[in-house]
């Protein structure tokens, strides 16, 4: 896999159709460990068809699906990808409403014990050092022994962020953080990703460009299966394809 050297994921000229629709076309793409890479374009670009792909969920009909550097993920299926360190969040928070935050966090970090073993069990110390990392991390840690059923919209946002974060991924796909978020929510969602980028890969899609501009990253523009343009916020936004395909709109 010479050509992933330096990468955490590598995409190569994937296509995917769809009863003769090309939801992907020749989209190549990479990011590199620690990277965070804001993924923008207009509705029906490709963006959750994208992460289908590198989640397993969807498998392309042509192309190289690289994840670190060497492991081919179209020849594993979903579970194999997460156990191997890709997370995913959706745009919908889904979290265990009627547990506190901080046995959300032991449940995610429990792994292959069940919900009532994981609850009954005797936490061990380092399990306990990990969630008071991660509630302060999402800075919920005066919420530890609320129902996540109690917290705002944006808190279980990042709620479930921190569950993702409990089973220690190498890439975290974040599907549209901000919407429905406060203004506030939305900057505080920014910083907890920048505070996460550097020890994880993450990949950003967003609609709202204030967020987008918040992240400070590169960003890719898709637009019909394929990348139209790359480079900062300001770059892309001054691009008159993107520009007509997606800005102007």
């Amino acid at each position: 896999m010479e050509f992933a050297r330096g990468s955490m994921l590598y995409l190569d000229d994937v296509s995917v159709s769809f009863d003769g629709f090309k939801a992907i076309n020749g989209l190549s793409l990479m990011l590199a460990p620690g990277e965070m890479r804001a993924v923008i374009g207009p509705n029906g670009a490709g963006k959750t068809t994208m992460m289908d792909i590198i989640t397993g969920k969807t498998r392309p009909d042509h192309g190289d699906v690289i994840f670190d550097q060497s492991i081919d993920l179209t020849r594993h299926d979903e579970t194999d990808i997460a156990r191997m360190g890709i997370g995913r969040k959706f745009q919908k928070p889904t979290v265990f409403e009627t547990h506190t935050v901080a046995d959300n966090l032991l449940l995610s970090l429990a792994g292959k014990r069940g919900v009532f073993e994981t609850l009954l069990a005797q936490i061990t110390g380092a399990e306990a050092r990990r969630i008071e990392e991660i509630l302060e991390t999402i800075r919920l840690e005066e919420r530890r022994d609320d129902l996540a059923a109690d917290l705002s919209h944006g808190q279980k946002q990042w709620l479930e962020i921190g569950m993702l974060l409990a089973q220690d991924p190498k890439v975290l796909l974040v599907d549209e953080p901000a919407a429905g978020m406060t203004d506030a929510e939305t900057m505080a969602t920014a910083d907890l990703l920048k505070r996460i980028a550097g020890e994880h890969t993450v990949m950003v899609v967003e609609h709202d460009m204030e967020f987008v501009r918040a992240l400070g990253v590169k960003v890719t523009v898709l637009n019909e299966g394929s990348v139209l343009a790359e480079g900062s916020l300001d770059h892309v936004s001054a691009d008159p394809h993107v520009i007509e395909s997606y800005l102007g709109r």
